[in-house]
């Protein structure tokens, strides 16, 4: 089988960033599939390499979360032109993968599918464009119900549909009835993300931290709807209560300048920015951590995300501190994997850190809880298998049904 898969935003490991698409994508070649990638860099020409095994096209389309809507949307249908280009040029794939968002990628397979006789499978990891209406940032009437009516199109036409989350299947089989849907959830490398039992006394003498204190840190994207404010918030109260509890950040986007100037002006010293790094910074610092931040404004939409930042925590053992209902939340509660946390509650959020400090047995016992739900049922091998049989039911088997994935936001 050989397939073309589309990803706007692919990065490696080394790179940093969100490495589904990487792991995914060589799995797939260990499987003797073959992969071409078709991707976007900054730079201003375009260029190929090979990247275990899987042949990757960079086009050059500059792109940055700091960009404003118009500049977004340029570089958005710049990218679907100059992949519509190439893949004319390239060897005909049995199929395309192609992974959202953007929503627009779905252009390219409405395309190629009229134009090229190919089929597709779209992903769906976030859901657009009520992600993006909800957050406000479109506003227009006419825009919304063109974008609407391009999502529809986008499901109907796909072969098959990929959601990242029970609450996005749910929402693509009551927008689409006949849509062939697999749910495959983000996942744990629990190979590369393992529970440090001795935490690097190098590195915590780097942060200023005590291996004894109570540590939390939030790792990834600082935008609109990450909520990482109210991570400040908490940190304050700590400060004004006189506890002593570690906090740290490390993550890059367009909030962060504006996160930097109010920890300034709060004087929290008991909080850590932490440039952006790559998944090996990701590991060290969450190897000395013992809750991991997992945060979402409170947008109905965001209840469906599957973070990658929540399935790298869970592989390192961390117990998760989640303020937003949904997925998460209900994994989180249903496995008692740490905090519930409601921003607007400070009192209960201090209280349920306060039994944590005080009982680390608990936090021991909620730690290895985490650790064990990402090996026995979020490990990338998982995921991998649930596309491989998606790709190819008559190839590879069917996945058994895993009950954890089900719980609905």
């Amino acid at each position: 089988m050989r397939i073309v898969y589309i990803h706007q935003y692919f990065v490696t490991p080394q790179e940093g960033g969100a490495v589904r698409s990487y792991h995914l994508a060589k799995g797939l070649v260990d499987a003797g599939v073959e992969v071409e990638m078709i991707t976007a860099h900054s730079a201003k020409e375009y260029d190929f390499k090979l990247v275990d095994g899987v042949r990757v096209h960079y086009l050059p389309v500059s792109y940055d979360n700091s960009f404003g809507f118009a500049k977004r949307s340029v570089a958005f249908f710049r990218f679907v032109r100059q992949a519509k280009y190439l893949l004319k040029k390239l060897n005909r794939p049995d199929l395309l993968y192609i992974t959202s968002t953007p929503l627009t990628t779905g252009l390219i397979g409405l395309w190629a599918k009229r134009k090229l006789a190919i089929p597709y499978i779209f992903e769906v990891r976030d859901l657009w464009p009520e992600a993006p209406v909800q957050v406000g940032a479109v506003k227009n009437p006419i825009l919304k119900k063109a974008l609407y009516n391009l999502e529809k199109r986008i499901y109907q036409h796909a072969l098959k549909i990929v959601a990242l989350s029970p609450g996005i299947r749910k929402y693509i089989e009551d927008l689409v009835p006949d849509a062939d849907v697999s749910l495959i959830p983000n996942f744990s490398d629990v190979d590369f993300f393992k529970p440090s039992y001795h935490k690097d006394e190098t590195y915590l003498q780097k942060l200023g931290w005590n291996k004894e204190t109570l540590s939390i840190a939030y790792t990834g994207a600082i935008g609109d709807v990450n909520a990482v404010g109210e991570l400040l918030d908490l940190a304050e109260e700590s400060q004004r209560r006189n506890k002593n509890w570690q906090f740290a950040i490390m993550g890059k986007g367009k909030k962060l300048p504006e996160l930097k100037a109010s920890a300034k002006q709060k004087g929290l010293k008991n909080l850590r920015f932490l440039p952006f790094g790559d998944k090996s910074a990701v590991r060290s610092l969450l190897s000395i951590t013992d809750i991991a931040f997992i945060s979402f404004d409170h947008l109905p939409v965001l209840k469906t995300n599957s973070p990658n930042k929540f399935f790298d925590a869970l592989a390192m053992g961390n117990a998760i501190m989640v303020n937003h209902h949904g997925w998460v939340h209900n994994l989180v509660k249903h496995n008692k994997l740490g905090i519930l946390y409601d921003a607007n509650k400070m009192e209960q959020g201090i209280k349920q850190m306060d039994v944590l400090d005080a009982d680390r047995r608990k936090l021991k016992e909620m730690k290895q809880r985490a650790n064990n739900l990402a090996v026995l049922h979020f490990s990338k091998e998982k995921a991998l298998s649930r596309l491989l049989f998606t790709l190819d039911p008559q190839k590879y088997p069917m996945p058994a049904i895993d009950e954890v994935y089900m719980l609905i936001a």
